[in-house]
């Protein structure tokens, strides 16, 4: 255990962020919020965090009042005289928005790193960014770890030489690809059209999936409706099983009723978001044990590439 570390967290990731402490080999650093009766709330470190390396632990999905705790938390831990402060992030709100995709739009992704960045963060650490190149939009180092470190032993159990990856829509094809090289497999991809955000107008399967256990993958489950679409186009395409691993288990709206009512098999999601409610089709694995062992070779200055088994 290095000394001058010190681990919090925010209210939207407790915990996860126990585990990561647990895992480091400190106890979590003590947090108080005090609300107000308007809504109004103030964060308050209850040591000292002077000279210390302060990692804050806070998935920014909405509400927003989870970003900003988060921004509130690494003022109030330079205002207290912390040597570094890194964000860790596990999912990263807003990263949807990261280009003018039509006119008059913000790239709130954009935003979020600048306020990050003003607040005070000498550094980021996330998982599974919705697009790579949010990355650039920091000026302090990013490091960006990917679920594949978990997702690919499970895989690899149920790899019967019959599996195929899958993409649930065009933009994951490369995420889908790098999965079926590792692992030896064929591609599928469902080709989707939207009308409007959250909702799919039309879809398409390109590839022979008759027969297959198919494996789909994707960095998020929002609304679950692309997902399940998908899992039941393949399986009357005369697929044998479908499943499903996405990173961020966002789950909003309908999610959980549509993922119930679909023929998935499993629906595999990691921890980054912690679960609104529980369902026999969801099954969650921890990326606790990832980000301790990286912020423990952060710390000593080790390299961390040996956990890219898929980028």
């Amino acid at each position: 255990m290095s000394i001058g570390i010190k681990i919090f967290s925010g209210r939207a990731s407790q915990h996860l962020a126990e585990q990561i402490a647990t895992g480091y080999g400190v106890s979590l650093g003590d947090v108080k919020v005090m609300e107000f009766s308007d809504g109004e709330f103030q964060p308050s470190f209850e040591e000292t965090v002077r000279g210390q390396d302060v990692f804050i632990v806070q998935s920014t999905m909405p509400p927003s009042d989870n970003l900003f705790e988060l921004l509130l938390m690494v003022d109030a831990a330079k205002r207290a005289s912390a040597r570094k402060i890194i964000a860790v992030i596990p999912y990263f709100g807003f990263a949807r928005q990261d280009r003018k995709d039509k006119p008059r739009v913000a790239i709130g992704a954009k935003l979020v790193a600048n306020m990050l960045m003003a607040a005070g963060v000498d550094r980021l650490m996330t998982m599974d960014l919705h697009a790579d190149q949010i990355q650039g939009f920091f000026e302090v180092p990013v490091d960006h770890l990917f679920a594949s470190t978990i997702f690919f032993p499970e895989m690899e159990k149920l790899n019967n030489g019959n599996l195929i990856m899958a993409a649930p829509d065009a933009g994951g094809a490369k995420r889908a690809n790098s999965y079926a090289k590792k692992l030896d497999t064929g591609l599928a991809i469902c080709h989707k059209q939207r009308k409007k955000a959250n909702e799919v107008a039309e879809m398409t399967v390109i590839g022979d999936v008759a027969g297959k256990d198919v494996i789909l993958i994707d960095d998020m489950c929002d609304t679950a409706g692309t997902l399940t679409k998908a899992a039941d186009l393949f399986m009357e395409k005369g697929a044998k099983s479908v499943r499903a691993f996405c990173t961020h288990a966002v789950l909003s709206g309908p999610a959980f009723e549509r993922i119930e009512n679909s023929k998935l098999t499993e629906l595999i999601v990691t921890d980054t978001i912690p679960l609104t409610q529980k369902s026999d089709k969801i099954r969650v694995l921890s990326v606790s044990d990832l980000f301790s062992d990286v912020i423990r070779r952060m710390v000593n200055n080790q390299s961390i590439s040996s956990h890219f088994i898929i980028s």
